[in-house]
């Protein structure tokens, strides 16, 4: 039947010089950017926004959900500027330490590039590394004690940590809507996991990954290294539907060419 409709709709509009073709799916997105676009046309609006690795910032993130407060954490001193201006431009505060499982001190591995610190062991590369010792914080209690509320978007760019982060977020994870974590496709860093183990965990914890993007290749011989991964709660909002088109659509996508 719906061959039929289809020839007849072709042989219709071609007699007044228009041709019907199927829609081509949209290409993948790559970037954060693309993602949190994506996310903001379906609707999506967190209420609190935690970035926990800052750097240089995320602002792809910030500019995307302006009326969100947004709780920084880095442990870097060499970032406060960033922190304070991010604070100036947009409703943040923001806590100068590592995040993970525990309220402690620890010992962070400081590169020359701040950016690829990490509480881990990099392989192979120990030359340009200083330790320093810094605090460390829990989301959960940090969350608790400046009465921050979700729906969360938690986003964690912390060089081989990401589990120990979401170790000390029993509290947050559960109202958290979507979850962006850096991921390593090899084990960069001593003890640190890997692609499977990130989404082995948090499928434990009720999140699958929805969309991938940002990723990196590694000198060593181009293989992918890194990719940002966003995760969302199984039985959410954003999978509400597992059809892939809408009722009437052509029900495949066109061959590749």
């Amino acid at each position: 039947m719906r061959r039929t409709i289809e020839k007849a709709a072709r042989k219709t509009f071609g007699a007044f010089g228009f041709e019907i073709r199927r829609s081509r799916p949209r290409r993948m997105r790559t970037t954060m950017a693309e993602t949190l676009d994506h996310l903001v046309q379906l609707g999506f609006e967190p209420l609190s926004v935690i970035d926990v690795g800052v750097g240089h910032g995320t602002f792809v993130l910030y500019e995307r959900f302006p009326r969100a407060h947004y709780l920084l954490i880095e442990p870097l001193e060499e970032f406060r500027p960033v922190l304070e201006e991010i604070g100036r431009r947009y409703d943040a505060e923001h806590v100068l330490a590592a995040a993970g499982d525990r309220d402690d001190t620890v010992q962070i591995n400081v590169h020359s590039y701040l950016e690829g610190s990490s509480l881990l062991v990099e392989k192979g590369r120990h030359d340009d590394v200083v330790p320093r010792t810094v605090p460390m914080v829990s989301l959960d209690a940090v969350c608790r004690t400046r009465r921050l509320a979700g729906p969360y978007l938690l986003k964690v760019d912390v060089q081989g940590g990401e589990l120990q982060v979401l170790a000390g977020a029993g509290e947050v994870l559960p109202q958290a809507e979507v979850v962006i974590l850096e991921v390593s496709l090899f084990q960069f860093v001593e003890g640190g996991p890997q692609f499977a183990d990130v989404v082995a965990y948090m499928k434990d914890r009720g999140f699958v990954v929805y969309d991938i993007g940002g990723g990196y290749t590694r000198p060593l011989d181009g293989a992918l290294a890194q990719v940002d991964l966003t995760f969302v709660k199984e039985g959410g909002f954003f999978r509400s539907s597992h059809l892939y088109d809408p009722p009437g659509g052509s029900g495949a996508p066109e061959p590749k060419p």
